[in-house]
């Protein structure tokens, strides 16, 4: 690792440490453009009682909301914690190039945060998940008129 990529994990572990302080959770988050703009995030869960309030979450959606776009492209992902199954898919959704991490799964899951539920979850069939999951079916392809009226706008932004 560069000396640069090392201040942005240096930050992210910093921003976790301080949120514990702050009613949050211990991950700092950090996504630092092509250019080296930085936006910074903290685990907010129990501060804003949102269960989507991950530091990785959270600095995604400064990013985005400051550079006005949903793609991430060019821009990297720094946290202080292996990104848990919801901030994975919230970084391959805003197209991120990387992630770099420094804690893992296994050292949050000692101090209480275990992930291992949702990855389970995930890699099992849909007929044997913990949680049902199923599907109905609408009449008259009801289920994918959304979708069609998608698709027939002329002006719609792809993503």
């Amino acid at each position: 690792m560069s000396a640069f990529e090392e201040q942005f994990l240096v930050r992210a572990v910093q921003l976790a440490t301080e949120n514990v302080h702050d009613d949050g959770g211990p991950f700092g988050a950090l996504i630092v453009t092509d250019s080296g703009r930085t936006f910074e995030g903290t685990n907010r869960v129990t501060a804003h009682n949102d269960p989507t309030a991950h530091a990785e979450v959270m600095a995604i959606r400064n990013a985005c909301s400051s550079l006005r776009t949903f793609d991430l492209t060019g821009c990297m992902l720094y946290t202080s914690c292996e990104p848990c199954p919801l901030c994975l898919a919230a970084a391959l959704w805003a197209r991120v190039d990387g992630i770099v991490f420094a804690a893992d799964r296994h050292d949050a899951a000692r101090a209480g945060f275990d992930d291992a539920l949702f990855y389970e979850f995930l890699e099992a069939p849909v007929e044997e998940r913990s949680m049902p999951v199923r599907q109905i079916t609408l009449p008259d392809s009801a289920s994918a008129a959304p979708f069609e009226a998608w698709a027939s706008l002329e002006n719609r932004t792809d993503y």
